[in-house]
């Protein structure tokens, strides 16, 4: 790619010399030589390659093992208690693309040398190349020191990045400068590791979210991810360092993915599996906004919504902590106002829930905990659906012995159940996928057809116990648990099974697969139609994992349905947010943001009542009388 990067031309000056070394003059003091201990004299018959040739064009170094003497200019001194152990040392080049021009020199805290080789400094070193063991299957070329000289005051050209390269290895230890604005993907590692996850070019997506597991598009996909996705790390090692202490701006923390880091500066390092950037300038950055809660067109409004565990412990403040959810009444308070506040302002008529906690529907129940809470803030109205049968009332759980459920709340005022809600039992459902539940509604005005809503909660993909079909084939570990759900859900719901008679109908939920993974591709085949695609919504996502963007939460809607859906809509409330601001963390406060890890989504549906046979000419009638 043309002007994708360059190394400059000429030096750039690194450090104003009254920032170096405290040498006795700018122009550098008389040359000093400091041995490791028990190291001998320089040799001179070592050889004294260049650091592009000690580093080859490969990952491994040439002349590993080999002891070498090697010139540069410190550009990076990380070798403080905090540090990274060492330097970077980088030369002036070898003038092969294909070959980094910076190595690292480890330093210890009471290394006879370590004054001699603070940034800025040119030294002369004697060492043996090493590979060192980086973390996470990395290997990083290092010169052991033995002798260091000390020869004064360098200067080294800056390598400026527009894009990302094809290959980062040959910019391995090099003084860098992005030139191009870097999406941020993650600050979940930024408190416990100082690092941000980004990328050129925008956001990274799923490859499964776009393409089918194990096809060559979703290979392309995962292999431009890998290309574009750039840590940007603060240079310091352990853990929990205070950020206040380190070279992140303040409110760093609580960036949301899709902001923008607009210009980065530092060592581009290769560490713990992934290549970074070790900052040695604060960076800029330009916080994304928290969008408004998205408004659809419709008479009637559904939305869904993953609650990330909402358990009450015994309903009456006491029972905490509980396995899953709030530690404590007063988290189960500030989680309960977080899911309020994203109900209120999305103001659905009816709305699935997903991971409720699976105690029954009696009045300390979750569920019944949701409810008041959300009457109580206002406007009231709002009811359950009770699908609780004989097994559930004697022990107090289900439908599904899981320890969460799916629910299915609604306006009374608005709409009313239409007959018994009806689930899903069997097979996947119960002992790995959630029970499903169907519930019929019709509109208290207008339109009296029923809607039939269906909530899911597919297994997830998390790999504990799987064996066989259901280890990982790309797309995470039960994807046949549920594949088989997905299969089992379409023939059910062709029964009818709420016997309202109705084919408008809508499955909405966590179905813990992606848009280009089987259980959707089913569920299209037999005939459901994606409601985001039906919309004509531009790049739809719900979850971020790993920096990467995609639909674990689905709507997918009855060919009779889709010619009335008006609007689909994701609010990224949640997935966006970093974990530090749910009801749990530092960054807490009062309003919807982060109430869960997925974003809720919204539905509008055409719900008009329909113009009689006979009336029609007196309406068209009407309609051309206004017109003149």
């Amino acid at each position: 790619m043309p002007n994708s990067h360059r190394r400059s031309p000429g030096p750039t000056p690194f450090l104003a010399c009254a920032l170096a070394l405290g040498l006795v003059a700018c122009g550098g003091p008389p040359s000093a030589t400091q041995h490791a201990p028990g190291a001998g004299a320089s040799d001179a018959s070592l050889p004294e390659p260049l650091i592009g040739e000690v580093q080859g064009e490969r990952g491994r170094s040439p002349m590993l093992d080999r002891e070498v003497i090697v010139k540069g200019v410190v550009t990076a001194d990380f070798s403080d208690r905090e540090g990274l152990g060492g330097v970077y040392l980088q030369d002036s080049g070898d003038g092969d693309p294909g070959t980094s021009d910076a190595i690292f020199v480890p330093v210890a805290a009471r290394a006879p040398y370590r004054d001699a080789m603070r940034q800025g400094a040119r030294v002369r070193i004697r060492g043996r190349v090493a590979e060192l063991d980086g973390g996470g299957g990395v290997r990083l070329t290092a010169l052991l020191p033995d002798e260091v000289e000390q020869l004064g005051l360098g200067e080294v050209g800056i390598t400026e990045l527009r894009t990302p390269p094809l290959d980062w290895e040959p910019f391995e230890g090099m003084w860098v400068r992005i030139d191009a604005p870097l999406t941020v993907g993650s600050v979940a590692d930024l408190e416990r590791h100082g690092e941000i996850l980004a990328s050129f070019d925008g956001r990274m997506w799923q490859p499964a979210e776009r393409a089918e597991p194990g096809s060559d598009a979703a290979r392309a996909i995962a292999a431009d991810n890998a290309r574009r996705r750039l840590v940007l790390d603060d240079g310091r090692s352990g853990d929990d360092r205070p950020l206040e202490t380190g070279i992140w701006p303040l409110g760093a923390a609580a960036l949301r993915s899709g902001s923008v880091v607009e210009s980065a500066e530092g060592i581009l390092d290769h560490r713990h599996g992934s290549f970074r950037l070790q900052l040695t300038v604060p960076p800029a950055l330009a916080a994304q906004a928290r969008p408004p809660a998205p408004r659809v067109e419709g008479a009637l409004r559904v939305a869904s919504f993953n609650l990330e565990n909402l358990f009450n412990g015994d309903g009456k403040g006491g029972g905490f902590p509980t396995p899953r959810g709030a530690r404590d009444p007063r988290q189960l308070d500030a989680q309960l106002g977080k899911l309020v506040a994203t109900v209120q302002a999305l103001d659905p008529d009816i709305a699935a829930l997903m991971e409720l906690e699976n105690d029954g529907y009696g009045p300390a129940s979750s569920i019944a905990a949701l409810v008041e809470a959300l009457n109580r803030a206002g406007p009231g109205g709002w009811r359950f659906v009770d699908a609780c049968d004989r097994a559930c009332r004697r022990s107090g759980r289900g439908p599904g012995d899981d320890a969460i459920r799916v629910g299915l709340v609604y306006r009374g005022d608005r709409v009313r159940p239409a007959g018994k809600p009806a689930t899903l039992a069997g097979g996947p459902f119960g002992p790995r996928s959630r029970v499903p539940l169907a519930q019929a509604f019709t509109p208290l005005r207008g339109d009296d057809t029923p809607l039939v809503v269906v909530a899911n909660h597919l297994k997830s993909k998390g790999c504990g116990e799987a064996e066989g079909a259901d280890r990982d084939n790309g797309a995470g570990c039960w994807n046949a648990v549920r594949s088989d759900s997905a299969r089992r859900l379409a023939t059910w719901l062709e029964t009818d099974p709420t016997r309202s008679g109705s084919d408008l109908a809508v499955i909405v939920g966590d179905m813990n697969a992606y848009a280009g993974e089987e259980p959707l591709r089913i569920l299209k085949a037999a005939g459901w139609q994606d409601a985001f695609e039906v919309a004509g919504a531009m790049a739809p996502y719900s979850y971020m994992y790993k920096g990467e963007a995609g639909r674990l939460d689905h709507a997918l809607v009855s060919p009779a349905l889709a010619a009335r859906l008006r609007g689909a809509a994701e609010w990224h409330s949640n997935a966006d947010e970093p974990r530090e601001a749910g009801y749990a963390g530092r960054l807490h406060e009062a309003g919807p943001w982060r109430s869960s890890d997925h974003d809720p989504l919204l539905l509008g549906f055409d719900w008009t009542a329909p113009v009689a046979p006979e009336d029609e000419t007196a309406a068209a009638g009407a309609v051309v009388s206004t017109g003149n």
